[in-house]
């Protein structure tokens, strides 16, 4: 049996191309994961593990897909090949258990984590620099409501408007006025 893995690291990234390719590879059964990849605790991913069976397939488009460093992919290779199962990653090929395959998956585990390690390191820097040179910077997400449409929301609280009134005439969520609310009235 040849099995598919599709994984994405948001909610609100799209499984539809890792699919496309899972299947065009032969993939009869694929199983989809929105969760980031740098925690072992991938659900999904762990009950595949624990169903295949001698002689079956697993595909995944990318080795980031897989396992998101050198020591974790090479511990799950090895714990597939003991099981005789085939590891196809699209973007580098059939790995089997010989010399060679086990050869070519830890250089590629070990570029993967590489070009991960030197991404964190980029963002570091560039957050840094933004920090020495732009007196406007924050980390995080950027604020999606000003200060005065919280007040206007907060003012409208005093007229004595409900929360989904309030979330009607402004556009803005319950949750946010009541966290919005609660910084104002300290």
């Amino acid at each position: 049996m040849k099995y598919g893995y599709a994984r994405v690291s948001t909610l609100d990234q799209k499984l539809n191309n890792q699919i496309k390719q899972l299947k065009d590879a032969g993939a009869e059964t694929i199983i989809q994961e929105k969760l980031t990849g740098t925690t072992k605790k991938r659900p999904e991913f762990q009950n595949l593990l624990a169903h295949l069976k001698v002689g079956d397939t697993l595909i995944v488009t990318n080795l980031d897909r897989f396992a998101r460093n050198t020591k974790e992919a090479l511990e799950l290779i090895q714990e597939l090949f003991h099981q005789d199962v085939s590891i196809h990653v699209l973007n580098l090929g059939l790995i089997d258990n010989t010399a060679t395959g086990q050869l070519i998956f830890t250089i590629f585990s070990a570029f993967a984590e590489f070009e991960r390690s030197l991404i964190i390191e980029r963002t570091q820097e560039g957050k840094q620099f933004a920090k020495m040179n732009d007196p406007n910077f924050r980390e995080g997400r950027p604020k999606k409501y000003t200060s005065e449409q919280l007040k206007l929301a907060y003012d409208l609280k005093q007229n004595g408007l409900t929360y989904k009134k309030k979330k009607k005439k402004t556009g803005i969520s319950i949750s946010t006025q009541q966290r919005a609310f609660k910084q104002m009235s300290k």
